[in-house]
């Protein structure tokens, strides 16, 4: 009800007619099965997709390789603290997400503290600068995206069963190929549960986007929000959010063939 009916309504809105604007009123939206909404957007917008897909995958990247040590290390050597940091992990993300994309702009500033700093010691050239680049960006987009990848690896890791370790440690075997050959392979369904809660709310941001990024690092849901909200050509939104949706099933049924539906469902 909650997936499939909004789908629906946005299948129809893409394929209605734009309205006409005339002196007395405006002409409302017919449906006339315009498929040519479709071909309109792609060939306008499919830069600004791509980009998001581009963005999307340094975002899963850069928080797998970040996010892995950190449920690791909670997993295997929390102890019984386990649960207190799991909490200090996501306590930062109790505040406003508008607030934290905020105060990464001032982080990444060019007269902010840290490259301030860094440039009055002489680690950073004179006129470095981040705010407005891809790269601040994806940093600010991994940052609300890491409590993502985080949990579902640290439920993966926790369900191991330890015996297995130790059983591999009895056989001799080294620390890096109990990683390899026991540790990484029982966690892969929670890798790719947290790529899955990773990429697809990070290829449709439009709000890290805007605050953090310029006019060469526009995404195609600031286009859809722009579109939607201000442009008013609500068929042309509406086909551009289901090419980005049917992009995102893909994947997402890809997953589901080679994992398997009951493992995504026990991890998410």
């Amino acid at each position: 009800m909650f997936f499939v009916i909004p789908m629906f309504s946005m299948l129809i809105l893409s394929l209605k007619s734009q309205p006409l604007s005339t002196t007395f009123r405006i002409v409302p939206y017919t449906f006339t099965w315009h498929w040519a909404n479709y071909h309109m957007v792609w060939s306008l917008y499919h830069s600004q997709l791509w980009r998001a897909c581009y963005y999307a995958a340094a975002v899963t990247a850069g928080t797998l390789l970040v996010g892995y040590p950190v449920a690791y290390w909670i997993a295997f050597h929390g102890g019984r603290h386990k649960t207190t940091f799991l909490f200090l992990l996501l306590l930062p993300f109790f505040v406003s997400f508008v607030i934290r994309s905020l105060v990464w702009q001032f982080i990444l500033s060019d007269g902010g503290l840290v490259f301030r700093g860094l440039e009055a010691i002489h680690l950073l050239p004179h006129g470095f600068h981040v705010l407005g680049t891809s790269t601040a960006v994806i940093w600010g987009i991994s940052y609300n995206a890491l409590p993502f990848m985080i949990l579902p690896l640290y439920v993966a890791l926790e369900k191991i069963d330890r015996r297995a370790v130790e059983a591999a440690k009895d056989l001799y075997a080294r620390p890096s190929m109990v990683f390899r050959k026991v540790i990484l392979p029982l966690s892969l369904p929670g890798v790719f549960a947290g790529i899955l809660l990773t990429f697809v709310p990070a290829s449709g941001d439009y709000v890290e986007a805007t605050i953090l990024g310029g006019p060469h690092t526009t995404m195609v849901g600031q286009v859809i929000q722009f579109l939607f909200l201000q442009g008013e050509q609500y068929a042309q939104a509406a086909a551009l959010s289901n090419i980005l949706m049917v992009l995102l099933l893909a994947g997402i049924l890809l997953y589901a063939r080679a994992l398997g539906t009951r493992q995504i469902d026990e991890y998410l």
